[in-house]
């Protein structure tokens, strides 16, 4: 792996702009730095799915404190590309070369890539950053029959398609875990009525509109409606109580079950070293800043940062263990 040039912020025009500096040899044999400014112009941050997901929450998110903050002079657009568990999305930013158009992924994309047969990888971009960790959820509509996790435990037992369980992207989180509670009930994971939406707001209505018996996603997606009494939550993918919400983790209701999702940005690729490490220099700026600090109480967010070349090993290493988890759950062959 080549070695990265050392990253410094500096002070420009009263803000603090990410840069990266990169050492070259003057005509006497000794260095100059070359400082690289980031952003220069508009960001475009794209959510490969579509409005009222966890990839949505977090670009919309990342822009609200990008602009409040002052970390993006030059504003922020948020685009949505919906389609094949973002796969879609992830196909445009291979073929970018402007480091100002960045994507938001997560652990959703890595099973995508792999029951879609996606032609683009996560090799073919650039990774920045990880950002965030969320535990996932599981709930019912208020009027369902499901009036605890036993009785959906059972009924998964007995026959797992006959609930059908709505969540995000194919070969997923939330399908990873709807796959897992089969396998803790005793069913077989490949049989499970799992039924994907692109985007948090479409599992929202077939829950509401009674179309699916459960759904599965991120806590902060269906934190308000369990608040607001629309939707009953049966349990939390964490080891303990979250203080996000009053829910029994799956743990503590007998059901040996753990997961969490996480979110990362990448960027496109093939760019210089001196440009990728000041995108990263430019996020190590928004996790630090009150304003992200703040999104990540607000929406019960686990800080989980990992920059640059740290990011691109976890990626490798999460990719081994997500195709181990989709072989062993008969979601890939």
């Amino acid at each position: 792996m080549r070695l990265r040039r050392v990253l410094c912020i500096v002070a420009a025009g009263g803000l603090l702009t990410a840069t990266a500096a990169c050492a070259a040899e003057d005509e006497g044999g000794g260095t100059e730095e070359e400082a690289v400014d980031y952003p220069t112009e508009q960001l475009t941050i794209m959510a490969p799915a579509a409005p009222g997901g966890g990839w949505d929450q977090t670009s919309r998110t990342l822009q609200e404190v990008m602009e409040t903050e002052g970390l993006a002079p030059e504003g922020v657009e948020v685009v949505n590309v919906a389609g094949a568990g973002g796969t879609i999305g992830l196909a445009q930013t291979a073929q970018e070369t402007d480091p100002h158009q960045l994507m938001t992924m997560g652990l959703v994309m890595l099973g995508s890539v792999l029951t879609n047969d996606s032609p683009a990888t996560l090799e073919d971009v650039t990774p920045i950053a990880r950002l965030t960790s969320e535990y996932e959820i599981l709930v019912v509509p208020a009027d369902s029959e499901f009036e605890t996790l036993d009785d959906f435990m059972s009924a998964l037992e007995e026959d797992p398609g006959s609930v059908p369980i709505a969540g995000g992207s194919a070969g997923g989180t939330d399908q990873i875990l709807a796959g897992l509670l089969a396998q803790a009930a005793g069913a077989d994971p490949a049989q499970v009525n799992y039924v994907a939406f692109s985007g948090g707001g479409e599992s929202l209505a077939a829950l509401l509109g009674g179309s699916v018996a459960a759904g599965i996603s991120g806590i902060g997606e269906y934190a308000a409606q369990v608040e607001a009494g629309e939707l009953r939550a049966l349990g939390v993918s964490a080891p303990e109580r979250l203080d996000i919400i009053d829910t029994p983790t799956f743990v503590e209701q007998d059901v040996d079950v753990e997961l969490a999702n996480w979110r990362g940005m990448v960027a496109p690729p093939d760019l210089p070293d001196e440009q990728r490490d000041a995108i990263v220099a430019f996020f190590d700026d928004v996790n630090a800043s009150d304003g992200w600090q703040d999104a990540l109480e607000r929406n019960g967010w686990d800080n989980t940062y990992l920059p640059g070349d740290e990011y691109a090993t976890f990626l490798q290493d999460e990719q081994v263990r997500v195709t181990e988890i989709l072989e062993e759950l008969g979601l890939v062959t």
